[in-house]
């Protein structure tokens, strides 16, 4: 089940040249990272205060397959690939319409105390 995260390209997202800079994805397929687990009741707030758990980018496969520009309307998708353990991998995608720009795989590791733990199984079932 895919999650749509819709955002428009401001000017301070782009370069000289003109384009969106790349280290912005970054930030687009966060805030569409940040939605989707919002988006399937996880509170992160809640689970950081409550229970020490945080989700931290481990590894990130990224492709940049077209441009984006100033006043564009994109979309951030993202769906869960796999829950392992700790794991969370997820694939994103930055489209413009039907256009693929940007692709990630992203995998997430579930951590207390700054060491790698299992996903709680409550969090996993919601967000599976």
């Amino acid at each position: 089940m895919k999650h749509s995260f819709p955002l428009r390209v401001y000017y301070e997202d782009t370069d000289l040249g003109g384009f969106v800079y790349y280290a912005n994805y970054l930030k687009f397929i966060e805030r569409g990272r940040s939605e989707w687990v919002r988006g399937r009741g996880v509170n992160q707030t809640s689970l950081k205060s409550e229970r020490g758990i945080l989700f931290v980018v481990r590894h990130l496969e990224a492709d940049y397959l077209g441009p984006a520009y100033f006043e564009d309307a994109l979309v951030v998708e993202t769906e869960l690939v796999a829950i392992t353990g700790s794991r969370i991998i997820l694939a994103q995608r930055v489209m413009r319409g039907d256009a693929v720009l940007f692709a990630a795989k992203v995998t997430l590791v579930c951590v207390a105390e700054g060491r790698a733990v299992r996903v709680p199984g409550d969090v996993a079932a919601l967000l599976a």
